[in-house]
């Protein structure tokens, strides 16, 4: 086990104000699918074992509409997690739904209830830059994260302790995906110009697949003997486990960097963001047609600032989201691509939405070193 990692628990500590939504009324013509991501809940950050009590400020958005009808096991519908000392760059549910896990630019790993009062009980700590991206293992057990301090880690989810630390790459580790299926595998996306296939059971990568450009997003596609890469070059790769000499299908179309790569539920289709502002989704079923981008959404935004915006599906496939630097969260429908969720909120660009894997709630992690979780009409 790492001993430069420790964890620090207990970061529900401190008081807590709450406001919960539909306190105040707002106009019957408000669309409540509209609705702001208002301040619902505040949360206490835990900065060096010190619980630091923040006070909530009420949001000037709209509040619900009183009586709406409630979907989803939130203490209310909206609630605000706040803890990192920086940018939240990622944030997913776990496989039951329980938690929500996150990282940032503050270098930590927070481990958040959904239920309740959301609160923050474990800080992860180990990485020595910013932690880019996570994600759970299929069973639960641990989450894996990725640095510009050119590892990976894997942390217990239980206990918080960094169980593996991964060292193989030469420049910084923007992406990582662990492998939803199979043997215990995840692959990572680098600067240095390669994606590496990783067991956790052995010391050292597997396989190394060379690209000419800087890695800037991967993802496992749903069975594990197969992955996707995206970088500097604006394409989408995919390459099979076995073979690292060469991609078997190469998807070009985005006219700039991609930035997040998410497959579907039922392993059809891959969806790629791309600093060209554009949500692409592409068909990587074996008899496809010849032009595999079958679908494009818009209305979110990448800037100047670059950022690493990622992407997202719902567990049955019929939503997809993804990162936007206009501080809003946008869900689409995946068949008529029509927008329909545009909430504000955040003050930052938002660098990752979730979806919960058994409610209708949506997790949104941004810049303004804030999370939210709100609940969706249906």
């Amino acid at each position: 086990r790492d001993t430069d990692a420790h964890t620090m628990g207990g970061g529900g500590a401190g008081k807590r104000k709450t406001r919960a939504a539909g306190e105040e009324g707002v106009d019957a013509d408000d669309d409540p699918e509209n609705l702001a991501l208002q301040v619902v809940a505040q949360k206490p950050k835990t900065v060096d074992d010190r619980a630091v009590s923040i006070v909530g400020v009420p949001s000037q958005q709209p509040h619900p509409k009183p009586g709406m009808n409630r979907t989803s096991s939130l203490d209310a519908p909206i609630m605000l997690l706040e803890g990192h000392g920086d940018a939240v760059n990622s944030v997913k549910f776990s496989p039951d739904g329980a938690t929500v896990a996150s990282c940032g630019a503050d270098k930590t790993v927070l481990m958040w209830n959904v239920r309740g009062d959301c609160e923050n009980y474990m800080m992860m700590q180990g990485h020595k830059n910013s932690v880019l991206e996570l994600h759970w293992t299929a069973d639960g057990d641990n989450i894996l994260t990725c640095s510009p301090d050119k590892t990976l880690r894997l942390w217990d989810a239980t206990t918080g302790e960094s169980v593996k630390c991964m060292k193989g790459h030469q420049s910084f580790v923007n992406a990582c995906s662990a492998a939803p299926k199979g043997k215990p595998l995840c692959v990572s996306g680098s600067d240095d110009g390669t994606a590496k296939l990783w067991d956790f059971r052995r010391k050292g990568e597997v396989a190394t697949f060379a690209d000419r450009f800087q890695v800037t997003a991967v993802a496992f596609d749903t069975e594990g003997d197969r992955f996707f890469s995206g970088g500097l070059d604006n394409v989408l790769k995919c390459w099979d486990i076995r073979n690292d000499a060469e991609p078997y299908m190469v998807l070009p179309g985005h006219t700039d960097t991609i930035t997040g790569i998410a497959v579907a539920p039922d392993g059809s289709h891959v969806l790629t963001n791309a600093m060209d502002c554009t949500l692409r989704a592409w068909d990587v079923r074996s008899y496809a047609p010849e032009d595999r981008c079958v679908k494009y959404y818009v209305g979110h935004q990448h800037n100047f600032e670059k950022g690493m915006l990622k992407c997202g599906w719902s567990p049955d496939g019929a939503r997809v989201t993804a990162g936007s630097a206009c501080r809003n969260v946008f869900v689409w429908d995946f068949d008529s691509r029509r927008v329909l969720y545009k909430l504000p909120g955040h003050e930052g660009a938002v660098n990752e939405v979730t979806f919960h894997p058994k409610e209708p709630i949506i997790g949104s992690a941004g810049s303004d070193g804030k999370i939210f979780l709100g609940e969706l009409a249906d």
